[in-house]
């Protein structure tokens, strides 16, 4: 008399945590702080600077940014001065602009999958230049951003490398960090902190959308949908 096997288990897909950064993990948006700091540091006009950072700024709450042409602006003045000077103030705008807006709620959601085994990555709109640092600093060593082309000299031009990580990009853009390590959606179980409605595309992709400090729009939206809304900053000062 043969035994049939016992069936066996299917191995438990790997789990994802994926985060946006501004407004997200930080309750500021380090992009556009990074245009102001870059206003007090003496590189860009006051008041032009000013202006056209802030209607950026309106477009992406908007969701009418067009990246291309914000990247350019956005970079300009650390392209001007050389990876020299940008490094050194980018270590400054470290410490006085992102250090000091660190939150321990944000710290102890990235501790809390870290410790469950979850593979832990931030997938953001802003630029590598500024994310990456900031990245380092909260412990993540994973990062999709908005990747800079560099020229002959090694130093960015301006513009956009490859597909930029926003809206539709960011799904396309996970989609190919998933590819280059053999994986795919369904592989994976995912959830996907965000706070802004041009991240509706991967909300909708993931198997766990949450809606974390969201805008009014995507507060709506979740509720109707019966998404968990985390507001993480609640209480903190």
């Amino acid at each position: 008399m043969t035994t049939a096997p016992l069936p066996t288990a299917a191995p438990a897909r790997p789990r994802l945590a994926l985060f946006d950064l501004d407004h997200t993990l930080l309750p500021i948006d380090s992009d556009y702080e990074w245009g102001e700091f870059t206003q007090r540091i003496g590189w860009t006009d006051p008041q032009e600077f000013g202006r056209r950072n802030a209607e950026f700024y309106d477009h992406y709450q908007a969701g009418t940014l067009d990246v291309h042409d914000y990247v350019r602006f956005a970079t300009e003045a650390l392209r001007l001065r050389g990876a020299e000077e940008a490094a050194a103030a980018n270590a400054r705008f470290l410490r006085e602009v992102v250090q000091p807006a660190i939150r321990q709620p944000a710290l102890d959601l990235l501790r809390a999958h870290r410790d469950a085994g979850d593979l832990v990555l931030i997938i953001t709109a802003t630029n590598e230049f500024v994310t990456r640092p900031i990245a380092e600093l909260l412990g993540v060593p994973e990062l999709v951003a908005v990747e800079l082309e560099r020229g002959p000299d090694d130093w960015f031009t301006g513009e956009i490398r490859g597909i930029p990580s926003m809206r539709e990009g960011k799904v396309q853009r996970m989609e190919q960090w998933l590819a280059a390590r053999g994986l795919s959606w369904g592989a994976v179980h995912s959830t996907f902190y965000s706070d802004s409605m041009n991240d509706l595309p991967l909300l909708e992709r993931v198997d766990v959308p949450v809606a974390t400090n969201p805008d009014a729009r995507l507060r709506a939206i979740a509720a109707q949908r019966g998404w968990r809304i985390l507001d993480l900053f609640a209480g903190t000062p």
